[in-house]
């Protein structure tokens, strides 16, 4: 009950601790959102998008607001229905709680009522058995058995009484008190019974002798009362037996509970010296059908694991050690039950002397002797019934006997001992009274004696057996240690041959390590050989480059020699021009030809030299060809010979392993040996390929060289065909071909540069690429460095959790602990209460003592040295459990602070973790930083080398065209050319500068991207409420940030654009990017603030909490104290209140009895006259005092019922309070996480700070740099204005017109660039690098100017007029530049204006910064301050926890003192009942006496005096037995405890024999199978190691082979080199040769350059003649290129407008077609109404046609009829009446009336015939309007009626088209549409079975009626009743009452 209180508590408290959380949630989010309301208005912001934007934010902000409170309430409703659902489930426990306790309650009720209803028929029955004594003396044998019955059914009761769990302690000794006096009381009446009978018996057989009989009455109700004790005696000893066997049963149940958790750390001993044993020399086995992998892990294991195996080994002599030193505990512990076997033999002997000793009373003995062997055999059953080894179970069972027989012989021996005592002092006085009873009792007990002795000698005979299971149980010891002895030395012999086989193993292990070193300095000479061998094919690779290059020189003599030949073939040509001018020197011209001719003899002589060179080349690359052959054929020996040795590598790594592998590694040797030849074949086919497709390249080059000697001898004869030709074609070849010289000296120059210039490129690509793969490579150590860290990290995590299972297990341990712990102080309890109890026994027995006859002296002292030696065992054991207790909290404390390291230790790394965690992140954010960084420097580079590309594309392009004319016009388009190329360099370089911004622009993105990503990771440490506004803020960021990107990349840059224009620019984007950064800063500090403030607010919610925490703690201690104490005080008070009342009855009933005593033996003394009224009245008083008795026993009970009920609300209120404890302690626990999140925010409030000063630092670092650039710029601008009036360069006209051009167009583009925020130092970067090409750009077109000056000076001093003009509007451009550049100044100095406010106003915002430090600093000092307030509430918390403790403990003294007094309570009721019962007996005395029966009345007086006495001596024999039953429990329990300390180290011997005997056989049969494993593996490794031996022996002469190979083909290139050294020889024997002619041929050279001097100085005349008609050109063509520019702006602005024009034209155009497509439409529908509207006139034509003429039938009808109805005299105004519709006059009317008769057959002949005049219809309608009296017929007239009974409601209706039309429109307009026109085309012929949804004649109308009536239909319309075909006129109001006459007189009037 307690513990489902407290669980439910605990989930109380839990339930309303997130309550708790979660409404100070919501209480604190409701406070921020109030608090983001109220500072709205704070936040002032410009711009109305920013406004929109702050809008959304607060929007989304509120509401996830909305949705966190929405989720929290329906979590405190789910949370609500739980603690319901919980509240429900608990009552309808206490319903069944209480249900159950009040049954129990009833049932005890029911049984006290049955017990008092036995009690009351026994007395009834000593009533009758007295009666029956003195009147009949009959029926005397049916009672014995009734009694017999009714005295054992109280022990059945308590039996099950005393198995009853549910009870408390308290009232399970209640009850057995009970039952024991109601036991007792039985008894004693059953004496009474018995002995009434004998007195009736002694009656009927000797009436004499009442004296006699008396005595032998007396005697033998003596008897029957020893007999009587015994058979209770054998009850209780019944009674402890069976509470002892369900003792053992529980031992049993637990040391086979200890048994097999020993057996459990046996086996994983077991096991895990199996596994050591396994890792020794066991896992050979299992090695044969292990993998290779597993076998290269042993074999390393193997390599470095022998300090394991030393380990292991002494790890093994220790467990040894341990075993022997458990065998010596085992052996003593065997020689101590050797000595206690002893013992008992001796208790035995003694016990034997005592029997022979004693030999009376044995027959109850033998039925418990009986009894006793029937349950040792059940136990015997039961204990074979536990699944123990046999020899364990025989051992337990022969110890259980052995044990059981002392504890029952000793019991036996003290009970006889007690018993004859008892019976000697008892046949004493019986000898003395009766001698004739004694003679013949004595025959009866010698009988008894040889009985007994018959019994003592089977007990003897029983000993005997005893003895000899004995001995063998020591036989069986001794086998068992015999057995371990061999077992040990089994296990010696053993260790010594596992020694023997490791010894071996190492053996060989180093006879393997010394082969693998022999292998390792054979592998190293191979390397040493190999890289020798290497060096050598370096040097032949150096050998061939060397080669390669005099070839390449050799090459380059030859086109030199070449282009010498040229050269001295125009010499000749010269010359021969010579000879063909001077005639005269004809001779001079024949000698020099013939030394021409000598000559081409010599040339002839180098051709055939050159062709001689060219075979000798052509042998030479054969030569080559072949050395690379045989290169190529070294390189690929070299790879064989690297296969090899990693082929012999792997071999060497198998031999290693190969010591310890079996079959297997054969197999795959091998086969690895088949994968080598395979490998080898394939490579040699590889060689052979190769060798094939050097062979055909080789054939293919013997090809080319014979073509090319084709060629040579083409070109040979080609040359000699030349000869022979004419001076003159040898003239123009000269000049073609030094033009070409020219030609090819530029293109070699400019591809030179180019050449160079790639190389560079090339060498600063090949640089970044290293560094990048330097940086790659960083980043995968890096990489593989962390996951290294991760898998340690992860280790560690899973040790941690390997040290929390384990933790897990020792804290379970420690419960079990604890609650072994609370059952020893439950137990401490119960003894303490056992000594009180026996202290008030030795207290009471004293007071007996002085009280009693000294006849009962030797049995208090016993008693009395009984209870000492009890107290004196029970300090004894209280001692012990004391230690046991210290013990026991040492522990739990030891284990408390192991636990608490543990937590720390796992915070810690838990801490580890998550920084291994944030620097894994950081590390994989870095990475793909670099990634990003590397991709983009590599794309750059691509971007270079492709532009590169192009360049030199068109830089060749360029130099393929012809440029013939490039020599003459060099200067001239040097001159001329440079204003051209400036406007081009100019281009260029803007490219150039945009190209920089926008990689500028990517950069700052880039830095843009990482500030972002810090950001987000601010971001993540700050509060949950923070990182939605900052992730919004981010977001909008990046969507601006991609805005301007895209802004970026599609804003087409002009090139057109000049520096002046980019200035402009520049300096309104600084200042508009300076206010965004102010304005930044300024919402940075806004936010600063308002955090500032929410941390404030919240400091203050916590600092609120705080406090109001303490009150809390503060209250509920002084509660729980004050609660405590008043409830302890209460308490006590109570129960010491209740024993004093108690006390104080008893002392009165004591009284009472004493004066009632008193009054019977003064009234049995005394005369009978005048006793009666006496007796009477006190009687009466007696039995009001009895009453009032009962009713203080009510009170009492009352009392009793209360105490228990105040305890039990004790101990809800204790429940209540660790409940409250339990929700502090969340509280503390709920306000640390607080605290804890408050660090974190506060922790990442200070990081963003410090980001936002470093960013600060590096903003004012930035403006500095600004404001140096700007102080640069004003150096360069003086600079610029001196160098300006000094010289001013021509083309700034066109410059200054074209800037002012930009200036007008720029400030509308720039206006929208404007608004870009976070680029300010981009631009002022870009701007500044700019501002640096412009100003280097001026300073180079300065110096060309200047230098072209100067020539031109020196040139055109001839035209100086011309110069003066061009010189006056230099100046005027020159004005012009200083009035811009002063304009540029103010500019500038207006901008630096600006740059200083901004930097004032940053500074403002520093101070504001460091404001808000000093804030954070407080607020640091507030937090720490926060935090010492929590650790003392801490503090505090674990005081009141402490107290709460001490509470509890009070609280469990106070239960056990409650416990005592309950207990004293108890006996003082027994002992009230005691005093009842005998003033009951007392009042019946008293009756009796009054009847008259004073002898009697005496007699039982004596009687019951003698009662008294026997029943203090009972009382006093019962304190004695149970003071002996509790030390014989006392004995029991520790003989008990003995016994299984016994039977556990007896199980634990034998259950380590058996494991050990099972182990050495398994040792034994593992030892002898690993034996020849052994040997097997010495053989198959012998084998191996020859099989090996074999591999290295052909391996070595591989090895020799390829050397020798080697050493072969070394000598084979040094003759090859030597050869090609030779040829190296003779080239440069012959570069000397040719040395010599390049002499001879630079003397012509010199000739020629003479020559050509004279040429240019004729040129030079030519030139400059050129160049002044080339000026005047270029001046001309300048006023033109003017003009075409004017032109042309003016053609612009005519375009402009012309495009402008054009587009209003066209947006007219479109309106026109609009507008006409209306028109169309309109007059489509003016036709369809027109339409519309003849077929309407024309059917009311139709209509109109049709009703002329005609009369309705209905109305001619009841006028007929009226006229018949109406009576004679007024037929006249009828017929009045129908003549006047009908139209007739009065005159015709009189007429006709006069000629009754006539005219009315007339009429109605006429009428009703259908003459003429009625059918007759008139041809031409006549309108309304134009109606004579005439020719007005009825039908007219009826219409009238018609039309003038439709007036007074609506006015008539109009029936034009322009009414028409906006009806319909209104119909549109509203939901009804007019219908289409083919609806109303098709009406007439489909007819009327739809109608349309309005009509325009009555458009007020809900519903409109159509007014064509359909073709089809028959009959005249106005002959018809009115229908939907008609429109529906609103009729006249004609009362009901009115007839039809009066209704038409009504129409006549009118």
């Amino acid at each position: 009950m307690a513990s489902w209180l407290g669980g439910l508590g605990s989930g109380l408290g839990q339930s309303l601790g997130q309550v708790g959380d979660s409404l100070s949630s919501l209480t604190g989010q409701i406070s921020s959102f109030t608090k983001d309301i109220l500072l709205e208005g704070a936040e002032e912001v410009g711009d109305a998008a920013t406004e929109l934007h702050v809008s959304n934010s607060r929007l989304r902000e509120i509401e996830s607001i909305n949705a966190a409170q929405k989720f929290e309430n329906d979590r405190l409703k789910k949370v609500c229905s739980d603690l319901e659902e919980k509240h429900e489930a608990a009552e309808l426990q206490i319903k069944q709680l209480s249900i159950e306790y009040r049954n129990q309650l009833q049932q005890k009720e029911v049984e006290i009522s049955h017990l008092k209803a036995r009690q009351n028929a026994l007395q009834e029955q000593l009533q009758k058995v007295q009666t029956a004594a003195q009147n009949s003396q009959l029926g005397a044998g049916v009672l014995p058995a009734a009694t017999a019955s009714a005295s054992y059914v109280p022990e059945v009761r308590h039996s099950s009484g005393f198995e009853r769990d549910d009870m408390d302690f308290g009232d399970i000794i209640w009850s057995q008190q009970e039952i024991n006096r109601l036991s007792n009381e039985v008894s004693r009446l059953e004496s009474e019974v018995d002995h009434w009978k004998q007195i009736a018996v002694s009656s009927k057989i000797q009436g004499t002798n009442d004296a006699e009989q008396s005595e032998i009455c007396k005697l033998q109700n003596v008897v029957k009362e020893l007999r009587q004790n015994l058979s209770q005696e054998i009850d209780e000893h019944q009674h402890e037996l069976s509470v002892l066997q369900d003792a053992q049963r529980q031992k049993l149940v637990e040391i086979s509970r200890r048994h097999r958790e020993e057996l459990r750390e046996y086996e994983e001993r077991i096991e895990e010296l199996e596994t050591r044993l396994q890792q020794d020399g066991v896992s050979t086995d299992a090695m044969d059908d292990s993998k290779i992998t597993e076998q290269k892990k042993k074999a390393q294991s193997l390599d470095g694991g022998q300090v394991e195996e030393l380990q292991v080994v002494k790890d093994l002599e220790d467990e040894i050690k341990k075993l022997n030193h458990e065998l010596s505990s085992a052996k003593a512990e065997n020689k101590n039950l050797l000595k206690e076997q002893e013992f008992v033999k001796l208790e035995k002997t003694q016990i034997a002397q005592d029997y022979e000793k004693l030999k009376s009373d044995f027959n109850v003995l033998q039925r418990s002797v009986a009894e006793q062997d029937a349950l040792l055999k059940e136990q015997k059953q039961l204990q074979s019934k536990t699944s123990l080894p046999q020899d364990v179970v025989n051992l337990q069972q022969a110890l259980l006997e052995a044990e059981n027989e002392i504890a029952r012989l000793s019991s036996l021996n003290q009970g006889l001992e007690k018993e004859l005592t008892s019976a000697q002092h008892k046949l004493e006085n019986i000898l003395s009274s009766n001698t004739e009873d004694q003679n013949s009792e004595i025959n009866q007990l010698r009988q008894d004696l040889e009985r007994k002795e018959h019994e003592l000698d089977e007990s003897v005979a029983e000993r005997e057996t005893l003895i000899a299971e004995l001995e063998e149980l020591d036989k069986q010891n001794q086998e068992a240690t015999q057995h371990m002895i061999t077992l040990k030395e089994q296990l010696s012999k053993q260790h010594t041959e596992t020694d023997s086989i490791i010894k071996q193993l190492k053996v060989d292990i180093d006879y393997e390590r010394k082969k693998v070193s022999e292998l390792e300095t054979e592998k190293t000479k191979t390397m040493k050989e190999l890289e020798s061998q290497k060096e050598k094919l370096s040097h032949c690779s150096y050998a061939l480059n060397d080669l390669h290059v005099t070839k390449q020189e050799l090459q380059d003599n030859i086109k030199d020699l070449q282009e010498q030949l040229r050269k001295a073939q125009d010499c000749n040509s010269q010359s021969k021009k010579e000879i063909g001018e001077l005639q005269q020197r004809l001779k001079e011209r024949e000698e020099e030809l013939h030394v021409s001719l000598s000559k081409l003899t010599e040339k002839s002589n180098e051709e055939s030299n050159y062709t001689c060179q060219d075979l000798i080349l052509k042998e030479r690359e054969v030569e080559i060809a072949k050395l690379q052959n045989d290169v190529s054929e070294n390189k690929q020996i070299n790879e064989d010979l690297q296969k090899s040795l990693s082929n012999l590598r792997t071999e060497n790594g198998k031999l290693i392993a190969a010591i310890e592998e079996l079959k297997q590694e054969l197999n795959d040797a091998i086969s690895e040996k088949k994968k080598v030849y395979l490998e080898k074949d394939t490579a040699v086919e590889a060689l052979k390929m190769e060798k094939r497709q050097l062979q055909s390249e080789l054939n293919e080059t013997e090809k080319r060289l014979l073509e090319q000697a084709h060629n040579y001898k083409q070109t040979i004869e080609e040359l000699s065909n030349a000869r022979s030709m004419d001076t003159t074609a040898l003239q123009l070849e000269h000049e073609r071909l030094v033009k070409l010289h020219q030609e090819k000296d530029f293109k070699i120059a400019e591809l030179k540069r180019t050449i160079e210039q790639m190389e560079t490129d090339h060498q600063e690509t090949k640089e970044m690429l290293t560094t990048s793969l330097g940086g790659q490579k960083q980043l995968t150590d890096l990489i593989k460095e962390k996951e290294v860290f991760i898998e340690k990290y992860k280790n560690q995590a899973l040790q941690v959790k390997q040290e929390l299972e384990e933790y897990i297990k020792v804290s379970k341990k420690q419960d079990v602990l604890k609650q072994n712990l609370e059952e020893k102080d439950r137990s401490l309890a119960v003894m303490k209460e056992e000594n009180n109890h026996l202290k008030e026994e030795i207290e009471r027995l004293k007071d007996q003592q002085s009280r009693s006859t000294p006849g009962v002296e030797p049995k208090t002292l016993d008693i009395i040295i009984e209870l000492e030696s009890e107290v004196t065992q029970l300090k004894v054991i209280k001692n012990n459990l004391e230690e046991e207790i210290k013990v026991h909290k040492k522990t739990i404390e030891d284990q408390n602070q192991a636990t608490v390291k543990l937590q720390q230790s796992l915070q810690e790394q838990r801490k580890e973790i998550d920084e291994s965690r944030f620097q894994c992140e950081q590390m994989n954010v870095t990475h793909e930083r670099l990634f990003l960084e590397k991709d983009e420097e590599i794309r750059t580079l691509q971007k270079t080398i492709e532009q590169i590309k192009s360049q030199l594309h068109k830089e060749r392009q360029i130099i393929q065209t012809d440029s013939s004319n490039l020599f003459q016009e060099t200067k001239v388009q040097t001159l001329n050319g440079e204003n051209g190329n400036e406007k081009h360099d100019l281009s260029k370089a803007e490219i150039e500068r945009l190209v920089k911004g926008i990689k500028e622009r990517e950069m700052e993105i880039k830095l843009l991207n990482e500030k972002n990503v810090s950001l987000s990771q601010q971001i993540d440490q700050l509060s949950k409420d923070e990182v939605g506004k900052l992730t919004r803020i981010i977001q909008e960021k990046d969507l601006e940030i991609q805005a301007l990107n895209a802004r970026v990349s599609s804003a087409s840059y002009r090139q057109d654009v000049l520096s002046l224009q980019q200035q402009l620019q520049a300096y309104v984007l600084e200042r508009e990017q300076v206010l965004a950064v102010l304005s930044e800063k300024t919402r940075e500090n806004s936010q600063l603030k308002t955090e500032y403030r929410n941390i404030m607010d919240m400091v203050a919610a916590k600092e609120a909490a705080l406090v109001r925490l303490q009150e809390e703690n503060r209250r509920l201690s002084s509660r729980s104290e004050n609660s405590s104490q008043e409830m302890s005080r209460e308490t006590i008070q109570n129960l010491s209140r209740i024993i004093r009342e108690k006390d104080i009855e008893i002392d009165a009933l004591t009284q009472k009895c004493q004066t009632l005593l008193t009054v019977l033996q003064t009234s049995s003394t005394g005369a009978d006259n005048g006793a009666g009224g006496v007796n009477s009245n006190q009687f009466e008083e007696l039995l009001q005092e009895r009453d009032k008795l009962k009713q203080q026993v009510k009170k009492m009970e009352e009392w009793k019922q209360q105490v228990i009920t105040t305890v039990q609300n004790m101990q809800h209120e204790s429940a209540h309070l660790q409940e409250e404890l339990q929700k502090l302690q969340a509280q503390i626990s709920v306000e640390s996480d607080s605290t804890s999140r408050l660090q974190v925010d506060y922790n990442g409030l200070i990081q963003s700070y410090e980001q936002n000063e470093k960013k600060l630092k590096s903003f004012s670092q930035e403006l500095a740099q600004v404001q140096h650039s700007i102080g640069q710029l004003y150096n360069t601008k003086d600079l610029l204005l001196s160098k300006l009036d000094l010289v001013t360069p021509p083309v700034a006209t066109a410059s200054t017109v074209s800037q002012l051009a930009g200036v007008q167009y720029s400030p509308e583009a720039l206006s929208e660039e404007c608004k870009l925020l976070q680029k300010e130092l981009e631009q002022l970067k870009k701007k500044l690098q700019e501002k640096d090409s412009t100003i280097r750009t001026l300073q180079e077109n300065n110096q060309r100017l200047s230098d072209s000056v100067a020539t031109a000076s020196e040139l055109e001093r001839r035209s100086q007029e011309g110069t003066e003009s061009e010189m006056r509007q230099i100046k005027e451009k020159h004005d012009v530049l200083q009035k811009s550049l002063r304009e540029k100044d103010i500019l500038i100095k207006s901008k630096s204006d600006q740059l200083l406010s901004v930097s004032e106003n940053l500074s403002n915002k520093e101070n504001e910064n460091e404001l808000l430090k000093q804030a954070v600093t407080n607020l640091k000092e507030r937090n720490l301050i926060l935090e010492m307030d929590i650790r003392k509430l801490k503090e505090e918390n674990e005081k009141i926890v402490a107290r709460c403790r001490e509470k509890e403990t009070e609280f469990r003294a106070l239960q056990e003192t409650n416990m005592q007094f309950s207990m004293m309570l108890k006996e003082k009721e027994f002992e009230s009942h005691s005093m009842k019962e005998k003033a009951l007996a007392f009042e019946k005395l008293l009756k009796d006496k009054e009847q008259g029966k004073t002898g009697e009345l005496n007699q039982l007086l004596n009687e019951v005096k003698s009662m008294q006495e026997k029943a203090v001596t009972f009382q006093q024999e019962r304190d004695q037995v149970m003071v002996a039953l509790k030390q014989k429990q006392m004995e029991s329990s520790a003989l008990q405890s003995e016994v299984q300390h016994l039977h556990e180290k007896e199980q634990r011997l034998n259950q380590e024999l058996e494991r050990l005997r099972n182990h050495l056989l398994e040792m034994e049969d593992s030892y002898t199978r690993e034996a020849l494993a052994a040997e097997d593996r010495e053989v198959k490794l012998r084998k191996k190691v020859l099989i090996l031996e074999e591999k290295l022996a052909s391996s070595s002469t591989a090895v020799e082979n390829a050397s020798h190979q080697a050493s072969l083909q070394v000598e084979s290139l040094q003759e090859q080199l030597n050869l090609v050294s030779k040829q190296r020889d003779e080239t440069v024997m012959q570069l000397t040769i040719s040395q010599d002619q390049v002499k001879q041929y630079a003397l012509s050279l010199a000739n020629l350059q003479m020559v050509l001097e004279q040429f240019q100085q004729e040129e030079k005349a030519m030139y400059s003649a050129e160049l002044e008609r080339h000026q005047k050109q270029s001046a001309e063509w300048k006023k033109k290129a003017e003009n075409l520019e004017e032109k042309v702006a003016s053609l612009q602005v005519s375009l402009e407008e012309a495009n402008a024009a054009l587009d209003a034209a066209s947006r007219l155009t479109e309106q026109l077609d609009i507008k006409e497509e209306q028109i169309e439409e309109l007059k489509k529908e003016g036709e369809i109404r027109r339409e519309m509207l003849e077929d309407v006139q024309n059917k009311l034509m139709n209509l109109m046609n049709s009703t002329e003429g005609k009369v309705d039938k209905l109305l001619m009808r009841n006028l007929f009829i009226g006229h018949f109805h109406t009576p004679k005299n007024k037929r006249l105004e009828v017929l009045r009446l129908m003549g006047s519709i009908l139209g007739l006059k009065k005159e015709e009317l009189d007429q006709l009336l006069s000629e009754e008769q006539r005219g009315v057959t007339r009429w109605v002949t006429g009428w009703l015939g259908g003459g003429a005049g009625s059918k007759s219809v008139p041809s031409t309608p006549l309108r309304p309007t134009h109606q004579n009296i005439f020719n007005s017929s009825f039908s007219e007239l009826f219409v009238k009626f018609l039309e003038t009974e439709s007036c007074p409601s609506l006015p008539p209706p109009k029936l034009s088209v322009h009414h028409m039309k906006p009806l319909g429109a209104a119909g549109t307009g509203k939901n009804s549409s007019t219908p289409p026109t083919s609806q109303m085309q098709d009406s007439p012929v489909s007819g009327m079975g739809r109608r349309p949804d309005a009509n325009p004649f009555l458009a007020p109308r809900s519903a409109a009626v159509p007014l064509i009536t359909p073709a089809s239909s028959s009959g005249h319309l106005l002959m018809k009743p009115i229908s939907d075909a008609l429109p529906t006129f609103t009729p006249l109001p004609v009362s009901p009452d009115a007839s039809a006459g009066a209704v038409l007189k009504d129409l006549l009037k009118q």
